[in-house]
């Protein structure tokens, strides 16, 4: 079932998407073109990278809440939590999901499922702990916008291409597209070949996911500012948020950084130039730069009433 909420369209977002979404469909056509001219038979890696990717289209969310150990949660363990979702969910008017708290100490959120009706949103109870009631809300605002606009789709999507690529580097690599073929200068060349073409495709596709994940994430900044009318309430919790997880040990990230994507804010991030490419996120101070600009229209440094 299609839902509509009262998030506000984003025109910069969409127009975005449309761009990367594009650049990547280009780049799929060539890299199928040269794939169906040098290799005989590519049914079986389209197949693997598919399925890959239609699972986790499908079980996103059950993938997710099983690797963070997290959990659905009622309203009477968490009545503040379930509080709050009510409350921008009915401004938002869109459907209620599921609620879950993971157990850990990194300060985090992150929402995710196929549409709003399969959507989950998780709250780790480290950032339960550190969060007052406001500023929980602009950070659940956020995730609430990542279902409303269907991100977790648009990425999975968008990031068939490189799973693909990647496969097919791999499977070059041991040669199990080419176990039938005589191993000759030929044979070594077009494999070196498709080698070659499947690794530039994966670069140029991570790198354009990375983009428009960037975008998506001050996309939902913007729009959770906008619907909770406190853009400072959200640069608060994004200030607090992202010192803290710079102090959690190194070691208690790394099983979390996998599904950096998903997160309110990334569990390590990088500051260099070359790093800040490669980001799901964008940078704190752009975000905090582009929520001051929200304030300021809304009215005021603290963005306003609602």
């Amino acid at each position: 079932m299609t839902t509509r909420s009262r998030f506000e369209p984003d025109r910069q977002l969409t127009a975005r998407m449309l761009v990367v979404m594009f650049l990547l469909g280009l780049v799929y056509v060539m890299f199928i073109g040269v794939l169906i001219v040098l290799v005989e038979n590519i049914v079986l890696v389209v197949v693997i990278a598919a399925g890959v990717l239609g699972a986790q289209y499908w079980f996103s969310d059950r993938i997710a809440l099983y690797a963070m150990r997290g959990r659905l949660v009622t309203r009477e363990e968490e009545p503040r939590l379930h509080g709050v979702v009510d409350r921008l969910c009915a401004a938002a008017d869109m459907p209620k999901p599921r609620v879950a708290v993971a157990q850990l100490d990194m300060p985090n959120a992150f929402a995710t499922g196929r549409d709003a009706d399969h959507a989950v949103v998780c709250v780790t109870t480290g950032l339960l702990r550190r969060l007052e009631t406001e500023e929980l809300e602009g950070v659940l605002a956020h995730e609430l916008s990542h279902v409303a606009h269907r991100d977790v789709a648009v990425i999975t999507i968008a990031s068939f291409l490189g799973v693909l690529a990647g496969l097919i580097v791999r499977f070059a690599f041991y040669s199990q597209l080419f176990g039938g073929r005589q191993r000759d200068q030929n044979t070594a060349a077009l494999i070196g070949i498709v080698i070659t073409v499947s690794a530039l495709v994966y670069a140029l596709s991570f790198l354009l996911v990375r983009a428009l994940s960037r975008y998506r994430e001050l996309a939902a900044d913007r729009a959770a500012a906008m619907l909770t009318g406190k853009p400072s309430a959200l640069a608060s919790a994004l200030t607090k948020v992202t010192g803290d997880v710079a102090r959690i040990p190194t070691k208690d990230l790394r099983t979390a950084q996998a599904f950096n994507a998903f997160f309110f804010t990334p569990a390590l991030g990088s500051r260099s130039v070359l790093g800040g490419l490669f980001s799901t996120h964008p940078t704190l101070e752009r975000r905090l730069k582009a929520l001051e600009e929200i304030a300021m229209r809304l009215g005021g440094p603290g963005g306003g009433a609602r």
